[in-house]
């Protein structure tokens, strides 16, 4: 075998299995989300809200991989979302005393944000706020993915 043969062979299976690792990490996520909650279940969880905001696709920092759409609903228990979001692993949902609308704004507030919860489902869901935590003091509700530092998208509801 000649070596410009080897290393073509090498680079094209190092390429193969690069592109099979990323989208496995895309897939599992999908593969592994419980049931999301159906739009009667958000319907009625929402109809106690004190606040909506909706999740845009066109945010600065939403891409093609990272976005959200749809209306949340936020009451004192809990924050529900009648949407989707892209999928991916590791989102977590923060309340923020300000608008955010790019990393570098979340890296920045991310001190002055409470962590709600895990969001482990894409279509729908609803994710209840802890005790102690009153989203009156807040702003903005935003979908971060931890693992990768990515912000995925956040709504405006005061």
């Amino acid at each position: 075998m000649k070596a410009h043969t080897a290393i073509v062979l090498i680079a094209t299976h190092c390429a193969a299995a690069l592109a099979g690792f990323v989208a496995g990490i895309y897939a599992l996520p999908i593969l592994i989300a419980p049931p999301a909650p159906t739009a009667a279940a958000v319907s009625v969880t929402a109809r106690n809200a004190k606040w909506t905001g909706e999740f845009r696709r066109d945010l600065k920092d939403s891409d093609a991989l990272h976005w959200g759409e749809g209306i949340v609903s936020i009451g004192s228990d809990f924050i529900a979302l009648a949407g989707r979001i892209a999928p991916g692993p590791d989102y977590k949902l923060y309340l923020s005393p300000q608008w955010v609308e790019t990393e570098a704004d979340f890296v920045r507030l991310k001190p002055t944000m409470v962590r709600v919860g895990d969001v482990r489902t894409f279509e729908n869901f609803v994710v209840p706020v802890p005790s102690g935590v009153d989203p009156s003091q807040f702003t903005t509700v935003v979908v971060w993915c931890e693992s990768f530092s990515q912000f995925i998208s956040s709504a405006k509801y005061r």
